[in-house]
């Protein structure tokens, strides 16, 4: 990998490395013994990500006991942890789905919550192999079960009619909109048939240099989470919108220093932001289906749907989506397969 196709993800990890260690401020010390343990197994986002969730969970212990109200984060002792029981994790888990923050009431969703349990799970079960800890009632406590959910995705017609509006949206606006639209056309093209086309992950098309495209074979390098490096092909429709983008108006762009070879270009002359993308397909996806509400996700899994629906093969939808486990890819497409459902729909008769 050379230095231009890693520079977007070093510097992706030296911002979460900054977010890790500003959380790691606010919690108690003995917090950087157990991220430091997780630095071979986990990404730094991972870590990041646990951060957050065990910071709510200080929360909860600062507010749940008046008593210790003003205490700081930091200033809990393991000592304080070894008083807790499995009621106290079971109200833990309750107060996660309706808490007050800074910035106003938040929610978890069930897997938001079966995700900051697990973090604390982790968390005190290094303390405990330690013997640091007494026990991890953490364990005692049950994962709440995830239910499962319909995969909203674009079907073909309407996956037609997003990518006409992208082509014809200007006729909708009109001035400074409109001059805008222009300058932005071929590259809002770009980007939302690469997404429909290849099934990427938005961080992944954030992250893409002009030098990961190969036109030769149709081929894609992208970054996959772990810092894996992929090959991932496209098809003739993905091939000419990214044509028209990078030698059309991509060729008017004189990008800031360091951002010469970033494929998608904001209009600040710098690389795209992954908010900035889903932005796009929101506005797009806004005017073009309002019925649903699709983001960059949604493509993804517009993509995996048709792949899945046309092939069968969810072994190769797993492999193009970069699911390191096969059977997140069957409960989520093979499981939910509304085209079978139809099927079921139209054989049973209930009157000749």
């Amino acid at each position: 990998m050379d230095d231009k196709t890693s520079s977007y993800n070093a510097q992706k990890s030296k911002e979460n490395i900054e977010k890790l260690r500003k959380i790691l401020k606010e919690l108690p010390s003995y917090s950087k013994d157990y991220f430091r343990a997780k630095e071979t197994t986990t990404s730094i986002r991972t870590r990041v990500s646990y951060a957050y969730d065990l910071r709510v969970f200080y929360q909860f212990l600062q507010n749940s006991n008046p008593a210790i109200k003003k205490q700081e984060l930091k200033e809990f002792t393991l000592y304080d942890l070894n008083q807790l029981t499995s009621s106290n994790i079971e109200e833990y888990q309750e107060y996660l789905k309706l808490y007050q923050t800074d910035n106003g009431q938040q929610t978890n969703s069930e897997s938001g919550i079966a995700r900051k349990i697990s973090s604390l799970r982790s968390f005190m079960n290094y303390f405990y192999k330690k013997q640091l800890l007494d026990s991890n009632p953490s364990m005692l406590v049950d994962i709440p079960k995830i239910h499962d959910k319909a995969i909203i995705h674009l079907e073909p017609d309407e996956i037609a009619i997003l990518l006409d509006n992208v082509e014809s949206y200007g006729t909708t606006i009109s001035g400074h909109n409109r001059a805008y639209y222009e300058k932005t056309k071929l590259r809002d093209l770009a980007l939302i048939t690469l997404l429909l086309g290849t099934g990427i992950r938005v961080s992944e098309c954030a992250g893409l240099d002009l030098n990961d495209i190969n036109f030769r074979d149709n081929s894609l390098r992208i970054i996959r989470k772990g810092d894996n490096e992929e090959i991932l092909y496209f098809g003739e429709e993905v091939e000419k919108a990214l044509r028209n983008y990078i030698n059309g108006a991509r060729t008017m762009i004189h990008a800031l220093t360091g951002h010469e070879n970033v494929l998608f270009y904001s209009m600040q002359k710098r690389r795209m932001s992954v908010a900035a993308i889903e932005d796009i397909v929101k506005k797009y996806a806004g005017k073009s289906i309002p019925q649903k509400r699709i983001t960059p996700h949604k493509l993804r899994s517009s993509f995996g749907t048709t792949l899945y629906q046309e092939t069968g093969d969810i072994y190769l939808v797993a492999d193009v989506l970069g699911h390191k486990d096969v059977n997140t890819t069957r409960k989520q497409y093979a499981a939910i397969n509304e085209s079978r459902r139809k099927i079921a729909a139209s054989v049973v008769k209930l009157r000749e």
